[in-house]
């Protein structure tokens, strides 16, 4: 029959009956300790001199470094002082290094394992740590019958308890409820293997029976619930993190915005990779609508940072974006407003974001999109964007209307502006939007930066290659990051919109 509830049997040459001696009914101290074993020495292996050859070597001998294992803190749930020094010895005979502690009910024990409220910490000594508890079943779970609150026979609480142990696992139940970080193993007799069994399936880690219990074996016990509490608790910290994650993951997937450009004619091509690791979203934003007049609204940005507020800011900003779009403002009264919103949300006036805003005008272009359009860029501190030409020379449009990043000034001051900066857009147009994580990746080991000149060129190297739309934006993210030696740390976004009478293709 095996003798732990892990189906672990006694070694063949141990006596059984260890845990079993005549109760001597005289009470004991409540806290015994254990003599820790003899320190253990390692010898540091010494280090080799490149020069040296061994009969030159004058390091002297390495000093023996001493190794001393912690004891392990057991409590014992036990209603008889004698059965608590039978756990003891048993203990001390396997050669294992523990440290007993004796609680003679589970009151008791709630007591030792549960810290101090925070109101009487300065006045109580701490609580001592416990990596594992024995609970005896039999145990009662309140107070010692016949014992008072100051441990004199009372023979009225003897009377009131008689009846009152309960078959164990309510006991254990409140063990686990109040110390649900702490291992626990139960003490069972010959009679109540099922018991045992209920037990693990309450919660505890092992369970023993008394009467085929030695030491080695309940030392042994002791350590591998340590360790199974120990893989357990990582198990769930585990799962706990990824269905947080999944949720986050969830959560994030829908506050990336979903382009409105029906009836646009606009081919919109949109990569989005956030710096920060397992995220979703980062400190940048997008946002593409068409109003009812046939207005085209863009908006790239970026807010400094990469951490989650970052994150959270850029949506707000680009949420507050499209709402003011929609209720009719635009250019620099828009920008206005969408500082006063960055002023109020930012968690530090540190914080400040970068933008670009395209609106292209509806004007009188024919349905075969030959004719040429108009368009208004507004820039706040934001890299300008790439023109696409049909002869596969990028080039980039003007930045000298360009105003400060928002939340840099106060919008009273008179360098607060961003005015308009018209553009005509030929025939068969296309423009690539992005934020400065894409040119702020490294060229080789050195401290030289890609830059906007040397996108320009990528791109364009790109397009005489035949690449187009999610083709064209991909390759160029892959070869900036092969540039930089690795994934880039800053957040990108990536924007391509041009000109195509087919139907709208969302890239």
């Amino acid at each position: 029959m095996p003798a732990t509830g892990d189906g672990r049997a006694p070694g063949a040459g141990d006596p059984p009956g260890a845990l079993t001696g005549a109760r001597d009914g005289r009470a004991r101290s409540r806290t015994v300790r254990e003599e820790r074993p003899a320190p253990t020495t390692v010898a540091a292996a010494p280090i080799p001199h490149p020069r040296g050859t061994p009969a030159q070597d004058s390091t002297p001998a390495p000093r023996p470094v001493t190794v001393e294992a912690a004891p392990l803190k057991v409590l014992v749930i036990e209603d008889d002082a004698s059965d608590a020094e039978l756990i003891k010895a048993a203990v001390a005979g396997s050669g294992a290094s523990f440290e007993i502690h004796w609680a003679h009910s589970l009151d008791h024990a709630v007591d030792l394992l549960a810290p101090p409220p925070p109101w009487t910490r300065r006045n109580r000594a701490r609580g001592t740590d416990f990596g594992c508890v024995l609970l005896d079943l039999a145990a009662p779970t309140g107070r010692a019958a016949g014992t008072s609150d100051h441990g004199r026979p009372d023979h009225h609480l003897a009377t009131a308890g008689a009846g009152e142990s309960s078959d164990g696992l309510d006991g254990l139940r409140e063990l686990l409820r109040r110390a649900p970080q702490t291992a626990v193993v139960v003490l069972t007799d010959a009679a109540g293997a099922e018991l045992g069994a209920a037990a693990v399936a309450a919660g505890a880690q092992d369970f023993l029976i008394k009467h085929e219990t030695n030491g080695p074996l309940l030392a042994r016990a002791l350590r591998y619930a340590v360790e199974r509490k120990r893989a357990d608790e990582s198990q769930r910290r585990l799962v706990e993190a990824e269905l947080r994650g999944q949720e986050n993951a969830r959560l994030q997937r829908h506050l990336l915005p979903t382009p409105l450009l029906d009836g646009a004619g606009l081919a919109f091509t949109r990569r989005y990779r956030p710096g920060r690791r397992r995220a979703l979203l980062g400190g940048d934003f997008y946002d593409a609508v068409r109003t009812d007049d046939g207005t085209v609204h863009v908006v790239i940005g970026d807010v400094c940072g990469h951490g989650p507020d970052e994150a959270a800011l850029g949506v707000a900003l680009r949420i507050a974006w499209r709402t003011l779009v929609f209720a009719g403002l635009t250019g620099e009264e828009l920008l206005t407003t969408l500082q006063h919103v960055l002023e109020h949300e930012r968690r530090s006036d540190e914080i400040f974001a970068t933008l670009c805003m395209l609106v292209i005008e509806p004007g009188d272009t024919p349905a075969d999109g030959t004719g040429t359009e108009h368009a208004r860029l507004y820039l706040a501190g934001h890299p300008v964007p790439l023109l696409l030409g049909p002869d596969h020379t990028p080039e980039l449009l003007p930045a000298g209307q360009a105003g400060p990043a928002l939340g840099l000034l106060p919008c009273d001051d008179c360098e607060a502006a961003w005015p308009a900066q018209r553009l005509e857009l030929r025939p068969g147009w296309r423009l690539l939007l992005y934020t400065d994580g894409l040119v702020e990746g490294r060229i080789g080991a050195g401290s030289r930066r890609l830059g906007q000149d040397g996108l320009a060129e990528l791109i364009g190297d790109h397009q005489a290659a035949g690449l187009t739309r999610g083709r064209l934006v991909d390759s160029a993210i892959a070869e900036v990051e092969e540039l930089n030696g690795g994934a880039l740390t800053d957040d990108v976004a990536v924007l391509l919109l041009e000109r195509n009478p087919a139907p709208l293709i969302l890239g």
